[in-house]
């Protein structure tokens, strides 16, 4: 795995990934810290292997936190710290892409944090939002929130806010999204997903520049491809 390079978001749906999901003290990745890490590793869209770990944050967990999550300094108390935590869950993801619930903005700046604290560098792992992926494809819900998501499928919201549940309750939203978006593709419907980078992956973004509309890639400056307007996605 190239552990040097930051991860990519990418669009669209993929058999083989890990969903993951974090709790923290609160919502800085600089000055707060990762009280739970969970992942559940999915092949051809099968669930094959679960990990969970609570972590000692080394720090007072504040009131605000645990009201969300339910976890107490009194859970985390003989609990290792990120470091002991942190090699096996790098193992149990290995160069698998990671998919997650408001993750880009949220749980990959935690883990390239942990990165840079512990390694000296970013996670290299691509990862798809399903944030992104549910305003494209679930246009008839007023809130995509993982809990809207579970309501609309019929999926258990039960345990909601512990890693290991949310990651379950995602899994299970992202393959019904990924049914939903190859069904649209198969009716002639036009898929609302963002169209993927044909370079690396990445999520084409419409912008205007100074001849016009173009589509550009999202990992600018890493990944430098556009495409004119005027062939439309």
């Amino acid at each position: 795995m190239d552990r040097q390079k930051k991860g990519r978001r990418l669009a669209g749906y993929r058999p083989d990934y890990v969903v993951f999901d974090l709790e923290t003290t609160g919502l800085s990745p600089v000055t707060d810290r990762i009280i739970e890490i969970s992942a559940v590793k999915v092949k051809d869209g099968k669930v094959q292997d679960t990990f969970s770990a609570l972590v000692n944050p080394g720090r007072p967990i504040p009131a605000a936190a645990s009201r969300v999550n339910g976890i107490t300094d009194a859970m985390v108390m003989d609990a290792p710290a990120l470091k002991a935590v942190w090699g096996r869950f790098l193992d149990f993801i290995g160069d698998e892409i990671l998919v997650g619930h408001n993750i880009h903005s949220f749980d990959m700046k935690f883990l390239n944090a942990a990165m840079q604290e512990l390694y000296k560098q970013d996670l290299g792992n691509d990862y798809i939002d399903t944030l992104y992926m549910a305003r494209n494809c679930m246009k008839d819900l007023s809130r995509h929130r993982l809990v809207d998501l579970a309501v609309c499928f019929g999926i258990s919201t039960e345990g909601a806010h512990r890693a290991l549940n949310d990651c379950i309750m995602n899994q299970k939203c992202f393959e019904e999204m990924g049914r939903r978006m190859a069904g649209s593709s198969h009716s002639g419907a036009r898929n609302t997903e963002k169209e993927a980078c044909p370079r690396c992956g990445g999520v084409l973004v419409k912008r205007n520049g100074r001849y016009g509309a173009f589509y550009g890639c999202a990992n600018y400056p890493g990944c430098r491809y556009t495409r004119n307007a005027e062939n439309n996605i």
